[in-house]
Formats: C-alpha cells, structure tokens, sequence
C-alpha cells in the first residue's frame, strides 16, 4: 500500500511518540504531519489523513473510527497541561471563553460545569470572561498567574472516578495488521526513550518537563480510559 498519512500533534505531551516515529521503520511507511488538535481531527473527520492522533471528543464525527493503537496521551488525576483558568471560584464563573485549538477539553469543561458543578455559564469569545480553557504547552509555567486554577484530568477524576484520555490514535479506514503492530511498536520505542527525548527539549525554569512526561502524562490506552472515553462521550451528546 500506499504511504499512510498521519497527523500527529505538535506538543510536548506528543515529543515519545514522534521520537518513535522517527527512530524506527515506521518513519519510511508514512507521511507526518504535525499539527494542532483540532486541525489534526479536521484532516482525519475528511479524510486528509488516515491516522490521527485525535481529540476523543473527535471521535463522534468519523462514522467508522478504529483505535489502533495501546497509547494514548492520558491522564490518571491531574495532567498539568488541560487548565481552566479562573478570576472567580467555579461556584461564581458566569462566562467561559473555549481554546480554539481543543475539541475534547472545550467539551470537557462543558460537560464538568454542567453535570459536576451544576453550573449554568455562556460560552463567550471575548477577553474579559470570568474563565477560560487553555490546554497544552501554552499552559506551562502558568498556574501561579491566576487566582483560581481547575486542571481538568483532575476534576474529571474528582468527578467520575475515572482516569482520562485527551487524545488516541484512531484511522478512519482499515489498515494492515503489521502496520498496525509496527505503529504500537514504534510508541513503545518513543516512550522507552523519554530520557533522550527530554533531553533534546529546550530547558525551562518554570516548568519541570521530566515529572510532565514521567508521571502527569499517563499514555497507557487502559480500560479504564476506554470506560472514560465511552462515558464522557455520553455526556457530549446529553449537552445538546
């Protein structure tokens, strides 16, 4: 077969599996891509791509979605990258302005508000809002900015019991088995090589990118997280 085209994210949370992309035999059997969240679901939702490292919220677009792969980019409790920022305590949050570059988080703070919070807020796009999502390396080194803090692997935790899947690797057509062998490979390398690929990464003060990739990322695909993805699924499609 053809190339398959697969669009990866360009984050730090996705710096292991493109270092097993790259330092193994799946590099000559595709075209990468890298690309933000919500472009990456796009491509794959038309067919741009066949694989994709994908929002799960994305997954309700593509009718024949198969997850393909044991690894996903997770969280068990808290994921240090998926925020809501607030000026007011939630119990006081009003407006909440989304993160143009997140399907699953956007939804995530819906659904928590909503169903966790019992809070009913309009969802606006200007600056003053009482709160907003900001997801991914923008967060880094933020915390301490604002007066009230929600890190939404954490409250999804707090709330269902569940760890989290932010994003899996889904293809929107059938591919071969060994391809498909040669890909979960490919991320075990990445993700046995974190040590090589932190050190590559450009050094921070205010952010320690070794407990990020170690301990908050949790990038084991569980059936916990496959529970996770099926529940918080319907909770997107009981938001109307």
């Amino acid at each position: 077969m053809n190339n398959v085209k697969v669009s990866a994210v360009s984050y730090t949370n996705t710096t292991p599996f493109i270092y097993g992309i790259k330092h193994t035999d799946l590099i000559h059997k595709i075209e990468l891509s890298l690309d933000i969240p919500s472009i990456c679901a796009q491509k794959l939702i038309d067919n741009q791509v066949d694989v994709g490292l994908v929002p799960v919220a994305a997954l309700l677009h593509i009718p024949t979605y198969e997850i393909i792969s044991d690894y996903c980019i997770g969280a068990t409790g808290a994921v240090n990258s998926v925020f809501i920022f607030s000026n007011k305590p939630v119990n006081e949050v009003k407006t909440l302005r989304l993160d143009l570059q997140s399907r699953t988080s956007n939804n995530l703070a819906r659904v928590l508000f909503k169903n966790y919070w019992k809070r009913s807020v309009e969802l606006v796009e200007h600056a003053d809002a009482d709160a907003f999502v900001e997801i991914g390396d923008r967060t880094f080194g933020k915390k301490t900015q604002y007066p009230y803090v929600y890190d939404m692997g954490e409250e999804w935790m707090n709330f269902t019991g569940l760890p989290f899947a932010f994003a899996v690797w889904a293809a929107n057509k059938p591919l071969p088995e060994d391809f498909i062998q040669l890909f979960n490979q490919s991320m075990a390398f990445g993700l046995a090589n974190r040590e090589r690929v932190l050190e590559a990464l450009p050094k921070r003060t205010d952010f320690d990118l070794a407990q990020y990739l170690n301990h908050f990322i949790d990038f084991a695909l569980t059936d916990k997280k496959r529970e996770a993805i099926t529940l918080f699924h319907q909770y997107i499609k009981a938001l109307g």
